[in-house]
């Protein structure tokens, strides 16, 4: 279809979507007013719906071409699950129908004992379940020729227990919800229901040319380059942030803009980022179960259109030393059911007492389970981003601005009288109109800014799911939300037990509010002053999750037994573990057979030309030299490269994630370094991988 009769916008958002315009469509009145009160009011599903919604379901995916159904799950993985069945019922006179029950809507049985459990199922207890959730909307997806209706659902064992990421993100929700309407009540808001956490993930990521990927084992297998020296070229330039899209990658954009909207993702940003060869798309905000299921489609599709353009999307978070890697800025608000947002600070924040009292339950909650928020994105590929000059450091820490900032310091003193306006910005051009000067800047160096409206949390890695830092978020936030409403509910003036409650947060979290550069070392030493943690690998972040009462959180506001986060601290654990160690045999087998021979080869070649001169008579000096130099960095990648296989055994005998981190990652290094330098001496046309000159550049 040419650019002048392609479809528009409107007519092709949501059109694979099983949309609530769909459905008050095709559901008879009843049925629909009953899934709705579901959906937006949170109550129980009437299983007695059921059947009349599936065959609505399968009537209208029949009519889109699908075929078949699936549940579509987010197991531990932190990639998505599906197992596909047809609609097709065969029947005595040896033909089919085509039939979808509502027993088969609301309930899956795939496989649970070959997905990580953390020991809540062993290998011989093969049941699990998929459940229907209601709350996110079901689609249509084409894959090749094949076209299925996916049903976005939970995923738990026979037990009931969670073996997903999603089960735990609609606890929270739930959870979130209950005390923020307590709060809600006590301060006089009779007509809000509910409240919703609401989510906006900004998804970063590189392209990089696929023959160039198909000619390197570590991007194939681990998504980030275990070998590369420097281009002669980076980022210093500061040319490709915001710069003019390239063509080629602008139609790769433009087919995937459009993929996502027929699925009903509101892609609505994109751009160059800072790192030539990065780019960035950023979707309108959704509740936050729908925009981690969006967000998940938005990773997934990003990969194939990418392919179809003859590009690899590469979303690990450090696909490149040496120049900014790639996050995922989680964007949260609170939005009540009526549509007021609760982190909207109005004209006089200094006066809005519900978002005081919001504000500073946030605050609270990020300050006391700071380790918590930090083990939420604990992972290998995150450990090379965080604290480098692209990242937040590993230091948790709040980012207010000047007005926020001053309330805050009132507050702290006793009452807030008086908030900061902005005012207006004049430019000097007389055709350039006034702008409106926001009342504080923005901290992009901040690991928890606020951004107007919002708290934008950046520590998120960008192939992480999103559905484990916002479920930690939605909980401690609920947390303290309920320590609040306990206090505010027994209070004779509650305006009065506020304003105590305010100024007392205000004094014993004052240091967890830092507004300057995150970047700088004294910004380290300062918070180490204010007793801040700085847990700056993955393993000790992740054993926090079994300090500091984090149990008993979760157990209280149902969201995670002790069991279920327990299993998540062995799942978490086990795949560092088995990232590092595929890194390392990749390494190995990288360096042993592409690198060394390289390298070998060119030795070979340069001893004989330096042979060759000395017998003509010549001094040969200069590659007498060349040759000296190569065949030390010879010997110190074969002496790295036996480091290696020791740390990797070792590891290997006490299946510690400490020993990876310790041992393996450094022996990594080592070998890197000397491989790394041989890259710079070793003739171009020798060389097996793809520079990363050529990766970054060309396009």
């Amino acid at each position: 279809m040419s650019n002048c009769e392609r479809e528009p916008v409107t007519t092709v958002f949501g059109s694979n979507v099983f949309s609530q315009a769909v459905m008050r469509e095709r559901l008879p009145k009843d049925v629909y007013k009953s899934l709705m009160r579901t959906v937006e009011g949170g109550e129980a599903l009437d299983p007695q719906i059921a059947g009349v919604v599936a065959n609505a379901m399968k009537d209208w995916a029949i009519e889109k071409g699908a075929t078949h159904f699936c549940h579509w799950f987010q197991p531990m993985t932190g990639v998505t699950a599906e197992k596909h069945d047809s609609f097709i019922s065969p029947t005595p006179d040896g033909r089919t129908i085509m039939e979808f029950s509502g027993k088969e809507l609301n309930q899956g049985e795939p496989d649970a004992s070959s997905f990580p459990s953390g020991g809540l199922r062993a290998t011989f207890e093969a049941r699990g379940y998929t459940a229907w959730d209601c709350t996110s909307p079901v689609f249509v997806k084409e894959s090749g020729n094949n076209i299925s209706l996916y049903i976005p659902s939970a995923f738990c064992s026979y037990t009931s227990e969670a073996l997903d990421k999603k089960t735990p993100l609609l606890r929270s929700m739930a959870a979130l919800s209950k005390q923020a309407v307590r709060i809600l009540r006590v301060l006089g808001n009779t007509s809000s229901n509910s409240v919703a956490a609401t989510l906006g993930c900004e998804q970063e990521y590189f392209l990089v040319d696929k023959n160039f990927v198909e000619q390197r084992l570590d991007l194939v297998l681990t998504g980030r380059t275990l070998f590369g020296a420097p281009s002669p070229k980076g980022q210093e330039m500061e040319d490709h942030y915001f710069g003019a899209i390239h063509e080629r990658v602008a139609s790769f954009m433009n087919e995937l803009n459009n993929e996502l909207w027929k699925l009903g993702v509101s892609a609505k940003t994109q751009h160059n980022e800072v790192a030539p060869g990065q780019y960035e798309l950023a979707p309108v905000f959704a509740t936050v179960n729908v925009a981690t299921d969006h967000n998940q489609l938005t990773m997934e599709t990003m990969q194939k259109v990418a392919l179809r353009h003859g590009f690899v999307c590469l979303l690990h978070e450090k696909p490149f030393a040496g120049v900014n890697g790639s996050g995922k800025h989680n964007n949260w608000s609170m939005v009540t059911n009526d549509g007021l947002n609760l982190l909207e600070p109005g004209k006089t924040p200094h006066d809005n007492i519900q978002f005081l009292v919001f504000l500073c339950a946030i605050i609270r909650a990020v300050d006391k389970y700071s380790n918590l928020l930090r083990a939420s994105v604990a992972t290998s590929a995150n450990d090379h981003r965080l604290g480098a000059n692209e990242a937040p450091p590993a230091i948790v820490s709040i980012f207010l601005g000047d007005q926020l900032t001053d309330i805050f310091e009132q507050l702290a003193k006793g009452v807030a009288k008086s908030s900061k306006q902005g005012g207006l910005l004049n430019l000097g051009v007389d055709t350039l109109p006034p702008l409106p000067k926001d009342c504080t800047d923005r901290n992009r160096t901040s690991p928890f800014a606020f951004t107007g409206n919002k708290f934008e949390f950046r520590m998120v890695g960008s192939s992480q799911s999103v559905s484990g830092p916002n479920f930690v978020l939605d909980t401690i936030v609920a947390e303290t939300l309920c320590e609040i409403a306990d206090q505010l509910e027994k209070a004779k003036d509650v305006n009065a037990k506020a304003q105590e409650i305010l100024s007392k947060i205000a004094k014993e979290h004052q240091k967890i509010i830092y507004n300057g550069d995150n970047y700088i070392e004294e910004w380290v030493k300062e918070a180490e002053k204010r007793g801040l943690p700085n847990i700056r690998n993955a393993v000790d972040s992740i054993h926090t999750l079994l300090e500091g009462g984090v149990a008993e959180v979760f157990a209280k506001h149902g969201v995670l037994t002790k069991h279920e986060l327990h299993a998540r601290c062995e799942i978490l654990l086990e795949r560092y573990c088995k990232e590092i160690n595929i890194e390392a045999l990749t390494t190995l087998n990288m360096a042993k057979r592409q690198i060394l021979p390289a390298a070998m080869a060119y030795s070979g070649s340069l001893a004989g030309t330096v042979a060759s001169l000395k017998a003509a008579g010549a001094t040969a000096k200069g590659q007498s030299k060349v040759l000296a130099d190569l065949c030390s960095l010879i010997d110190e990648l074969q002496v790295g490269i036996v480091s290696l296989e020791k740390a990797v055994e070792k590891a290997d005998k006490t299946e510690k994630p400490e020993t990876y981190r310790d041992a393996v990652i450094p022996a990594m290094t080592a070998v890197r370094a000397s491989a790394d330098a041989l890259e710079m001496i070793v003739d171009a046309d020798l060389w097996p991988l793809p520079t990363y000159a050529e990766m970054l550049f060309l396009r």
